[in-house]
């Protein structure tokens, strides 16, 4: 019998693949995978900092446009994808020009997609005043609910805070939710929001906002069985009569008391911090302005800080301070701070106010600004309102226009013909960073007490707290020690008492 099988050799096969490692390394498979990386990179080799961690973590949940109604199974759900909210945007322009009506609506857009939400439609009502019953007319009511209908659409958002009586007439007139601005821009909040003191700080406002807004609907206005009862219903109650409602908002006091005595004493640890850094007089400066206008960025920049940077409204709400040193070694701190926006809420300027008492307390304020945005200028007046409001309105103002490099040349002319104290910067390609750096550092408090001290040498520690926080005109090193004349502050230049000239 025949076998026509080739003889296998292992050996010989192991000598085939000895030249296999002399082969072109420039081959590439020309495949790449989700995020970007090619096959023969390896993303853990890229040493990442701490905010592309957190950028790639906020990555992994993604949402997707194909699973929309409630009907549809989703059990089976690949990479943990979720449902996209698919929302009709409405609002009421009662003031301003057109301009400014439609910016809001536009920036509206930007909060519910940062939300995951799919617009699917815009509209606005030209009126004197919100109505006070639906927020927009009874005949724009109807064509709402007409376009809801035709789109699929599963929520509204208003451009506004609307009251209670206003967000029940619309949803029974809708028949679909209906949420309004405060509460987007709290549940973007609930979404970013990392620390400990930040996750407080958004519920204490979710609270105070929730509280106005508790609905007596069926159950929650039937009456509440008090004492021993059957089952233990009426524990926790105040006796019968109390309803459902009442005791709902009796829990959200006592849990928003809760809430501001944690927050009172996480305050307690952030002023030691400042207090600390008064009593070294080490100046601190913030970075404050308009969300997405580049601020992480510019910190990054700035500090080589590596906090989170995303094309995203409020992508960063925790603060960040970071040490650095001026040009001629003095050391001064500088912190990102939590974006503003047009209407803020007023329950958040609350929550965050000692988040915000970093801008109050700076001695001085890097004000970025958007300047590819549509309307700059009106970045600029948002931000100072909120400004006036924590009490910061006198703290000494940088404005840097940020993104030069995508951003019409005419709008910063403009700008900075406008705001005579202001440098235009991109944060992404460096371009006027240095310029900013150095009107950073003339900007900052000067030591007021001049001096002129023959230091020992042994007293080599005074010399360099002497480099880190005053000012060195002349320096000479003589036979009996360091020659210095300069400026410092009172405590440093009673230190030096004692070997002025």
């Amino acid at each position: 019998m025949t076998n026509n099988a080739h003889d296998f050799s292992l050996a010989d096969a192991l000598e085939a693949t000895e030249d296999w490692d002399a082969l072109d390394d420039s081959f590439e498979s020309g495949y790449a995978d989700e995020n970007g990386y090619s096959a023969d990179e390896d993303p853990e080799d890229a040493n990442p900092t701490a905010g592309a961690m957190e950028l790639a973590e906020r990555h992994a949940l993604k949402r997707v446009a194909s699973l929309r109604t409630e009907l549809e199974d989703i059990t089976e759900v690949e990479y943990r994808q979720l449902r996209l909210e698919r929302v009709v945007l409405v609002g009421v322009w009662a003031g301003g020009t057109q301009t400014d009506a439609e910016n809001s609506l536009a920036e509206l857009a930007l909060l519910a997609e940062t939300a995951g939400s799919e617009v699917l439609e815009a509209i606005y009502q030209r009126r004197q005043a919100p109505d006070p019953a639906t927020y927009i007319g009874r005949g724009k009511v109807e064509a709402l609910k007409e376009i809801v209908a035709a789109t699929g659409a599963d929520t509204v958002i208003a451009d506004g805070e609307l009251a209670p009586s206003q967000l029940r007439n619309l949803e029974d007139r809708t028949g679909v939710k209906v949420v309004d601005r405060t509460a987007l821009i709290l549940d973007i909040f609930a979404q970013h929001a990392k620390s400990r003191e930040g996750q407080a700080q958004v519920e204490l406002a979710q609270l105070s906002y929730m509280k106005q807004r508790l609905r007596g609907w069926g159950g929650n206005l039937s009456r509440q069985a008090g004492g021993r009862v059957a089952g233990g219903a009426g524990i926790g109650g105040r006796g019968p009569g109390e309803t459902k409602i009442e005791t709902d908002r009796r829990r959200i006091n006592t849990k928003i008391a809760k809430l501001n005595r944690e927050l009172k004493a996480m305050k307690g640890t952030r002023d030691t911090k400042r207090a600390d850094r008064l009593r070294h007089h080490i100046p601190a400066v913030a970075i404050a302005g308009y969300t997405n206008a580049g601020k992480s960025s510019l910190l990054n920049r700035l500090t080589g800080a590596g906090v989170l940077v995303e094309d995203a409204l409020f992508a960063t709400l925790d603060p960040t301070t970071r040490r650095t040193t001026t040009e001629d070694g003095r050391v001064f701190t500088m912190s990102d701070t939590v974006g503003f926006v047009r209407h803020l809420p007023h329950q958040l300027i609350e929550a965050f106010r000692s988040t915000l008492e970093e801008v109050a307390d700076a001695d001085l304020v890097v004000h970025v600004v958007d300047g590819a945005h549509p309307d700059p200028e009106g970045q600029l007046a948002s931000v100072r309102e909120v400004f006036a409001e924590i009490g910061a309105a006198d703290v000494p103002e940088l404005v840097v226009i940020n993104k030069a490099d995508i951003a019409d040349p005419l709008v910063i002319g403009r700008l900075l013909r406008t705001e005579p104290h202001s440098v235009a910067v991109s944060a992404k390609t460096g371009e006027g960073i240095d310029e900013a750096i150095k009107a950073v550092e003339a900007d900052l408090p000067r030591p007021s007490v001049e001096f002129s001290a023959l230091v020992p040498y042994e007293r080599g520690d005074l010399v360099n707290r002497l480099h880190q926080h005053g000012e060195i005109d002349h320096l000479e090193h003589t036979a009996e020690g360091t020659m210095l004349k300069g400026r410092a502050n009172a405590d440093l230049a009673g230190e030096l008492a004692a070997y002025t000239n």
